[in-house]
């Protein structure tokens, strides 16, 4: 049985499975289109300080692939482990370690390989979207070239390994590239409604304040995990004039509102998102009320899905506490993230661009 330096979420086979993206930190769920590499590499090339300390820290070198040497599942342990690193990223950058270290004397062979490899890292955790498409992802553009097709093993093997790690590194720079196509949309003097913990929106205000932006912030609680309270110590470590809402107060406290921005874990076929639970009754309420929804999301959380409502969605399940005893015979829901429609959304700023949702209205 491969190491696994982290308890699989989903161990218990008698309990309700547990999202790691609810036990840990996370980002969801991706697919894109070929030529990604290319537009996310002009954008990042774009900032001439791309290479700074926003998604990698040079103090602290990320280990390099293959250095875990017990396999997909610590190798994608041993990067997820890194503060700042996605679910999504440890996935790709584990699935680049498998090539580099691969004994395959073929490229049957090694797609094979790199196929289990693959399917081991979605089983995992079944329900996290970022970690399934990430994976597919990864197995189309690295693998997916005529080139590969004319050229002697081990050169197509040193091309498979310079394109995945490329695009790993792409990936970890991603928030970066969000932060700095969002500030036109930040000014002076404006309120913001932030859900839960987002890496990528705090990255985004981070950004703002850095360049003496004066905003504020209203920050939901985010019960039952209070990912809430995290983001509020959070900005308010950075100087940020921010305020806790309880759950319940959203529709009260809309009126002060300039903007909502949120983070996703997953973008959807339909330009809707899926986020944590709560997402979607504040886009009701900012939509009822003219308040614009900003979605702040990597371009590796684009997922091939296209929900229909609510309950078309794999579950995923987050522990609840009340500080109470449940009474025997009473339910509780227990789902982790909902589905906001694209008609409830304003903006999406990825990494390769802001772009327009388009919906039916």
């Amino acid at each position: 049985m491969e190491p696994d330096g982290a308890q699989n979420p989903n161990s218990n086979p008698g309990a309700p499975p547990i999202s790691a993206y609810y036990q840990t930190r996370a980002e969801h769920h991706a697919v894109v289109s070929s030529d990604w590499l290319a537009h996310a590499a002009a954008a990042v090339a774009s900032d001439p300080s791309a290479d700074g300390a926003a998604g990698v820290d040079d103090a602290d070198p990320l280990p390099s692939p293959g250095s875990g040497g017990g396999g997909v599942i610590q190798e994608f342990n041993l990067w997820r482990r890194k503060p700042d690193a996605a679910e999504a990223v440890a996935a790709i950058m584990a699935l680049a370690a498998v090539i580099r270290s691969s004994r395959a004397t073929t490229m049957m062979e090694l797609e094979i390989e790199l196929k289990k490899a693959s399917d081991k890292l979605k089983s995992w955790d079944a329900t996290s979207i970022s970690l399934s498409a990430a994976c597919d992802l990864f197995m189309r553009f690295v693998t997916r070239t005529s080139h590969l097709e004319h050229e002697k093993f081990d050169a197509a093997k040193s091309r498979l390994i310079e394109r995945g790690e490329k695009f790993g590194e792409i990936s970890l720079k991603a928030r970066k590239t969000i932060a700095m196509l969002s500030q036109d949309f930040i000014s002076d003097g404006c309120t913001m409604l932030v859900h839960g913990y987002s890496r990528v929106v705090l990255e985004v205000l981070k950004l703002a304040a850095s360049n003496h932006k004066l905003f504020r912030v209203l920050c939901t609680e985010g019960r039952p995990d209070r990912t809430g309270l995290r983001m509020s110590n959070e900005l308010a470590a950075l100087g940020i004039p921010v305020k806790v809402l309880i759950d319940s107060a959203v529709a009260y406290s809309m009126d002060e509102v300039d903007m909502v921005f949120v983070g996703a874990d997953g973008v959807v076929e339909s330009g809707g998102i899926i986020n944590m639970m709560g997402t979607y009754q504040i886009a009701l309420v900012a939509h009822s009320m003219n308040k614009p929804v900003y979605v702040a999301a990597e371009s590796y959380k684009f997922a091939r899905l296209y929900p229909l409502d609510q309950k078309d969605m794999t579950p995923a399940h987050r522990p609840i506490d009340f500080g109470v005893p449940v009474p025997i015979g009473v339910e509780v829901e227990m789902s982790a993230r909902d589905y906001t429609p694209p008609q409830y959304l304003t903006l999406l700023f990825t990494d390769l661009g802001v772009l327009t949702l388009c919906c039916e209205r």
